[in-house]
């Protein structure tokens, strides 16, 4: 299924948690990124539900620019987690994390 067909489709909700770890982001942030409650997060995972085509096409760009940034670091897993944390001059010196809503 191509990139289209899996937005239109939906992806799990369980996909919050893949990006929450890969990031190490409590899913609470993560969950006010995509600007969805934690009860519905918990009731549609439990119930596994699928994201909206909006939240999953988020969740699809987040994975590629996650994948991407990994690579960046040489793969040094540690490195790139902190790098969003940090103030960076490029962006206006805020961290790259204030910025994964927009």
């Amino acid at each position: 299924m191509g990139r289209l067909g899996i937005i239109r489709s939906g992806l799990p909700y369980a996909s919050i948690e893949v990006i929450s770890t890969r990031t190490n982001l409590p899913i609470k942030q993560v969950l006010r990124l995509l600007g969805v409650a934690q009860t519905t997060y918990n009731k549609k995972k439990k119930d596994k539900d699928l994201l909206t085509g909006r939240d999953s096409e988020v969740v699809l760009v987040l994975t590629e620019l996650l994948d991407f940034g990994l690579e960046v670091f040489n793969n040094e897993k540690e490195k790139f987690q902190s790098w969003p944390k940090k103030p960076n001059i490029f962006h206006g010196s805020v961290s790259p994390e204030s910025l994964f809503d927009s």
